[in-house]
C-alpha cells in the first residue's frame, strides 16, 4: 500500500494519473477583499493606439465592473493616445481621490525595433509607481504580445479577456485597501486622531516631593515662602 505524502501538491499514481491533494489551510485569518463594487468609483483609462484589440479589453473591464455591483455612473472613462500615456493618465486620476481603483488598459506588439522593449518597461513602471505614491489601486491590463494572434486570444478567445480581469482584481483591491485602512480590533481613535489602546493611557503616579516643596508651574514658589517664628510670644 503506498503511502500518501502529507504536503505534496499532487501524487503520481501507477495509472499515470494526477489527483490533487488538499493543501493546508493557514491557522492564522488573513484580511482579504470582496468582489463587491457596490457604491465604489473606479476610473479607466484606456489606449486609442490598437484599438481593435483594446477596444474589447475596454468592454469586458466595463461588464466586469457592472456584474460585481458597480453603478455605470459611477465609472469614469479617460481615452488617451497610446500605451504611453497611460501612467499619466492614471496618475492624475488617482491624485484628485474620487476613485477607489484605476483601470490601465492598452495593448503593445513587438516590431522590428527596441521600441517595444522601452515602451514596456516605462508604462509598467509608471502605473506600478503611480499606485504605490498615491494609495489607489491600479490594475493592469495592458498585453504586451508578440504578435496580434497573441492578442486576439487575449482579448476575447483563447485565453479570456484581460480586461474582464483587470476590472475583477480592481474590484477586490479596492475592497482590500477599504479593509486595511479601517482601525484594527482592539483600538480605538481618540479624540485627537491618533490610535490608543482599548485598555486605556498608563497612569503614572505624580513623582514623591520634599517636604516644604510644591511641585512646580502650579503658579506659586517652589518652597515654603513663609518664615518659621523664631521667637513665639508666650501666653
Amino acid at each position: 500500500m503506498q503511502r500518501k505524502r502529507r504536503h505534496s501538491v499532487t501524487e503520481k499514481k501507477d495509472n499515470n494519473k494526477f489527483v490533487l491533494e488538499r493543501l493546508p489551510e493557514a491557522e492564522i485569518p488573513a484580511i482579504e477583499g470582496s468582489l463587491d463594487a457596490s457604491g465604489k468609483r473606479f476610473a479607466i483609462v484606456v489606449a486609442r493606439f490598437n484599438a481593435f484589440i483594446t477596444e474589447r479589453l475596454l468592454l469586458s473591464a466595463i461588464d466586469g465592473l457592472v456584474r460585481s455591483g458597480a453603478k455605470k455612473k459611477g465609472i469614469a472613462l479617460v481615452r488617451v493616445p497610446g500605451a504611453f500615456e497611460i501612467p499619466l493618465a492614471a496618475r492624475k486620476l488617482a491624485e484628485t481621490k474620487k476613485y477607489d481603483a484605476i483601470l490601465c488598459l492598452g495593448c503593445l506588439l513587438r516590431g522590428d525595433t527596441a521600441h517595444y522593449d522601452v515602451i514596456v518597461n516605462e508604462v509598467t513602471r509608471g502605473i506600478g509607481q503611480s499606485a504605490q505614491e498615491t494609495g489607489v489601486p491600479h490594475a493592469f491590463g495592458v498585453l504586451t504580445c508578440e504578435t496580434l494572434e497573441q492578442a486576439i486570444d487575449r482579448a476575447g478567445l483563447k485565453m479570456g479577456n484581460k480586461g474582464f480581469e483587470a476590472a475583477l482584481a480592481a474590484v477586490e483591491m479596492a475592497s482590500l485597501v477599504a479593509g486595511i485602512r479601517r482601525p484594527a480590533s482592539g483600538l480605538r481613535e481618540s479624540s485627537a486622531g491618533s490610535r490608543s489602546s482599548a485598555a486605556g493611557k498608563l497612569q503614572v503616579p505624580p513623582p514623591r516631593l520634599r517636604s516644604g516643596l510644591r511641585p512646580s508651574g502650579s503658579g506659586k514658589s517652589a518652597r515654603n515662602d513663609k518664615p518659621k517664628n523664631k521667637n513665639p510670644k508666650r501666653k
